[in-house]
């Protein structure tokens, strides 16, 4: 018999209780740092500080690390039920032991299960959760018949406990299907408690329709039908019953409700007497009447949710899902955001290609505090997570080749970063290209070569919206902040360089990214900025840096100026540019007075993009003197002076390229193999 891998409880007592039990024997970490995940070059454990390599230099070898599936799901639900031993209630909490050691301060994760209530939904994703969370699942045993209100009342008091013990951190509440509903239900009745709510494909409204076909079906089946089932897959280990069951499905003209579930569940037909145990007659009529009554509540409290909330929606086999319920709840929810996965069915957690971490670090919903820190709260990619990364700007890569140069303290000009100091708090300022393309290859370089996070100030449109918005979907970004970029503001700023950071600033903005026909490589810097006074504060280093190469890559046909005179064109930025300054939070230079807008470009046959580092501006022991706005503006004006250098370097050493057209490129890579580096200039 599995043996689940748990600690297991009823959920009548408090559940700070366990929190105690289960947090002996934990390695203690720098702040801020997971050693698991490799945040930083070192850690510590029982005294004892060790270096590590970085692990971010060879991303090609990263494997994803092995996950539980379907099939582990089943097996340990066996285990569930045996040790239920057919009793009833009451409903009781565990802690899955395979979490492991959590980093300091981690929020408590509550797991709300869906129909099947056996708490182990998440199996996926336990081990990669138990790094960040302090996880706690909700079981059902089969025999349970807990009615709605007093399943929430159960919740609340686990939520409350939290609350009492840690007031000023948050509790997240992942809740499937009708788990969803309970935790709009607990959000409800307690504003007071700062709750984070992750649900999948929540069910705000079960009709008659759908409840009926379903409730028909299973009645006029008799009492002996599991058993007998049972019995007969002894003999037949090999008959496809995922087949049989949609035959009687087609028979029964159910199969669109019931079909793409029930196909997901019987998948591993293996299993079959596992799920026989799960979904008894009686206990799945019971559970479809519970659903009926938790998502009525949930609907009807739902106007009274202050919780922040993300919904999780899959694309396939939706058939309790309503798409005007979901934007009513989306619209409903103050502070909600909605991410859809086209490719997956109901058993969303269960299915490859899922990462719930990914998901909620992506997501910025990943917080220790009352409110997000950008910088504390911040949690680099995982090797194979870059790896991902790097692959969905492969495209971008190969066509571009980008060549990283950077100073030595003597003034040398190397092909590589090795001017770039390891420690900060180091300010790189530069031009922006053509919608921003330079930093994704330039924060992979940097995180390969130097295991360093360059946290990029961005436009405050990359990490919010208003309900009803016109910009584009949000996940449009989640390669942006999964690098680190954070709202352009100067409580960031300040925030990112104390905390010894490498802060990326681009001063022209959005106006320099998206800058009109005939202004390539055109500075639009304010006439004044703060950011020497705040780097000198710290003692940055201001690394001053030169992108060039758009022009070898697009061009712009169709400009700013050029969508002003259609109607149609102009009303639409003036709508996105009013939620923009909506967003902005007073700041120059980035978001200041700016409107947005997509150029109209088309492509050139590819060159070559090139970076140029300058030589380090040190500010160290010149706080009393860059105090002064004169000679803080002095060196402000040599900032802008280098970036232009940079540029004019760039521009006129590119000419001797060999390799700048694409051609030659890839005929290098054809004799040389694709992994390559492709030479350059001399220098």
């Amino acid at each position: 018999m599995a043996v689940p891998s748990l600690c297991i409880a009823d959920g009548t007592f408090p559940i700070d209780f366990f929190h105690r039990s289960s947090s002996t024997r934990r390695p203690t970490y720098d702040r801020f740092t997971n050693p698991k995940l490799g945040f930083h070059r070192r850690f510590r454990y029982g005294g004892r500080v060790a270096a590590t390599v970085n692990p971010y230099s060879y991303t090609e070898a990263a494997r994803p690390e092995e996950r539980k599936g379907l099939n582990d799901f089943l097996v340990e639900a066996r285990g569930f039920v045996r040790s239920d031993g057919g009793a009833g209630g009451p409903p009781r909490w565990f802690s899955p032991l395979e979490c492991g050691a959590r980093a300091p301060d981690s929020p408590l994760l509550l797991y709300l299960p869906g129909i099947d209530g056996t708490g182990l939904g998440l199996i996926r994703q336990h081990k990669k959760l138990g790094e960040i969370f302090d996880i706690w699942c909700l079981h059902f045993p089969v025999s349970d018949r807990t009615p709605s209100r007093d399943i929430v009342k159960l919740i609340e008091r686990a939520v409350r406990s939290e609350y009492f013990r840690l007031p000023n951190r948050p509790i997240y509440i992942v809740g499937e299907s009708i788990g969803a509903s309970f935790a709009i239900d607990v959000a409800a009745s307690n504003p007071d408690i700062d709750l984070v709510l992750i649900l999948a494909n929540p069910v705000t409204r079960f009709s008659n329709l759908m409840l009926q076909p379903l409730s028909s079906l299973l009645e006029i089946l008799p009492d002996r039908v599991p058993s007998l089932l049972e019995e007969y897959f002894r003999f037949e280990q090999g008959y496809p019953f995922a087949a049989m069951f949609e035959t009687m499905l087609n028979e029964t003209d159910a199969k669109q409700m019931g079909g793409g579930l029930l196909r997901d569940y019987f998948a591993t037909s293996v299993n079959l007497t596992t799920l026989v145990r799960i979904f008894p007659k009686d206990t799945l009529l019971w559970k479809l009447q519970l659903l009926k009554s938790a998502s009525a509540s949930a609907n009807s409290h739902m106007y009274t949710v202050k919780a922040q909330t993300l919904i999780l929606l899959s694309g396939r086999d939706q058939w309790l899902l309503n798409k005007e319920d979901i934007e009513r709840l989306r619209c409903t929810l103050p502070k909600c955001e909605v991410r859809k996965f086209q490719n997956n069915g109901q058993l969303l957690f269960l299915e490859d290609g899922v990462d719930l971490v990914t998901i909620i670090k992506c997501s910025y919903y990943y917080r220790r505090g009352k409110s997000l820190d950008y910088v504390s709260d911040y949690i680099p990619p995982t090797p194979f997570e870059l790896k991902e990364y790097e692959e969905s700007q492969r495209l971008l890569t190969a066509i571009t080749s980008p060549v990283f140069l950077s100073t030595l303290d003597n003034g040398t000009v190397v092909r590589s970063l090795a001017g770039i100091p390891s420690e900060g708090p180091v300010l790189y300022v530069g031009n922006h290209m053509l919608l921003g393309t330079e930093l994704r290859p330039a924060a992979i370089h940097f995180l390969k070569e130097k295991n360093i996070s360059l946290r990029g100030m961005a436009h405050p449109v990359m990490f919010t919206r208003k309900i009803g918005s016109k910009l584009p979907d949000m996940q449009m970004f989640d390669s942006v902040r999964m690098i680190g970029a954070v709202p352009v503001s100067n409580i960031n700023f300040y925030k990112l360089l104390r905390s010894k950071a490498h802060v990326v600033l681009y001063p022209g903005g959005v106006r320099e990214a998206l800058h009109r026909k005939g202004e390539v490589y055109k500075l639009f810097w304010p006439e004044h900025s703060e950011f020497v006074r705040t780097a000198s504060t710290f003692g940055a280093k201001i690394i001053p840096f030169g992108v060039v190469g758009e022009d070898d890559l697009c061009e712009v046909v169709v400009d700013y100026n050029d969508q002003m005179k259609i109607p149609f064109l102009k009303n639409l930025i003036k709508e996105i540019t009013e939620e923009s300054t909506y967003l902005r939070t007073g700041e120059e230079g980035e978001v200041g007075n700016q409107d947005l807008h997509m150029p109209g470009i088309i492509p050139k046959i590819p060159g070559r993009f090139y970076v140029h580092f300058g030589k380090p501006i040190e500010t160290k022991g010149r706080e009393k003197e860059l105090k002064d706005k004169e000679r803080a503006h002095e060196v402000y004006l040599q900032v802008k002076s280098e970036v232009e250098r940079c540029m004019a370097y760039l521009k006129t050493k590119r000419e001797s390229d060999p390799y700048r057209n694409i051609l030659p490129r890839s005929l290098y890579h054809l004799a040389h193999g694709f992994s390559s580096e492709i030479p350059t200039f001399d220098l």
